[in-house]
């Protein structure tokens, strides 16, 4: 095991602080791929011989120093390659290193579900499940010439390679992508679609006001729910033009929750992420002649002139939707 893929349990309030917990993993090795807005990949190859200690045990050091230095727990996944890291990941806990020696990968991999393996979308899942191989141990005993019949040549090639624990990907050292993020929790886990709509509602109008304190507009927003069962959802969208108007970026987090299709989920909570940021100065806005657009620019413009002088609860979370 030579690769860790580590989530850091960052509140939103603190998304600041992963360049810092990103310099903490490059203590151990310069090989350290971000992945915003809370995780990391690190290649340990060199820090195992170098420390004479394995990938777990410095995944120990990691947590501990992660804790004592910036007060933040973090999960770890631990593998041979980085697919393998990411699939741990989804089984470890805040304190845990889930690990998979590269003798256990066939076992780790055999009773899975064919959508956990990463790539796979639920289209292709769904057909792979049509013909009976619901599970990545069924997919690995799969005839070669079967699977790229169902999905396609290359697709095909690269599921059976994945199903039996061949991982070709590598850890890309990178930067942070500048990114603001905004995340609604709820009190308990909540089933109403009415409630995800305001707190999606909610965290559209704090992105859109702080984008546009910062002079800055997004091109991207990505969209996370969190399940009770402690596992997530996240879906991507670029937007038709950067902006930071609230009523935009909300439109763009309705259409990807609704495409979701969530049946009665248990959500425990949602956040939206804008990425891509660029200075406002340098973005065009493509004049639509619609004058409830321009009515919903000035009050924006007049909530935002009220936050900066009574403070951000000066507008009540909604109240531009009213």
């Amino acid at each position: 095991m030579t690769i860790l893929c580590v989530r850091f349990q960052l509140p939103p309030t603190r998304e600041a602080a992963l360049p810092e917990l990103l310099g903490l993993l490059e203590e151990f090795t310069p090989v350290v791929e971000a992945l915003p807005p809370d995780r990391a990949l690190a290649d340990l190859r060199g820090a195992e011989r170098y420390f004479k200690r394995d990938a777990v045990e410095l995944a120990s050091v990691i947590r501990v120093r992660a804790l004592a230095l910036h007060g933040v727990d973090c999960a770890i996944g631990a593998g041979p390659g980085p697919m393998l890291a990411r699939m741990a990941l989804k089984d470890a806990r805040p304190g845990v290193t889930r690990s998979v020696p590269e003798g256990t990968v066939a076992d780790f991999l055999a009773g899975r579900p064919v959508a956990a393996l990463p790539g796979v979308g639920a289209a292709t899942a769904r057909t792979l499940c049509e013909y009976g191989l619901d599970t990545l141990g069924r997919v690995a005993t799969a005839p070669l010439s079967t699977l790229q019949r169902l999905v396609g040549a290359k697709a095909g090639r690269e599921l059976h390679e994945k199903a039996n624990g061949v991982d070709r990907g590598r850890v890309v050292p990178n930067g942070v992508s500048r990114s603001l993020a905004a995340e609604r929790p709820f009190t308990r886990d909540e089933l109403d679609p009415d409630r995800h709509r305001r707190a999606l509602l909610s965290a559209g109008e704090e992105l859109g006001s702080r984008l546009r304190a910062l002079d800055k507009v997004c091109r991207t927003l990505t969209l996370t729910v969190r399940y009770a069962d402690r596992t997530a959802t996240t879906r991507s969208r670029t937007l038709g033009e950067p902006t930071a108007h609230s009523a935009a970026l909300t439109r763009a987090a309705y259409g990807m929750y609704e495409a979701l299709g969530l049946q009665r989920a248990r959500v425990r909570s949602v956040s939206l992420r804008a990425e891509g940021l660029d200075p406002a100065e340098q973005a065009s806005h493509q004049l639509t002649f619609d004058p409830t657009d321009d009515k919903l620019r000035r009050i924006e413009e007049a909530a935002d002139r009220a936050r900066a002088r009574f403070g951000p609860l000066a507008v009540l979370p909604g109240a531009l939707a009213a």
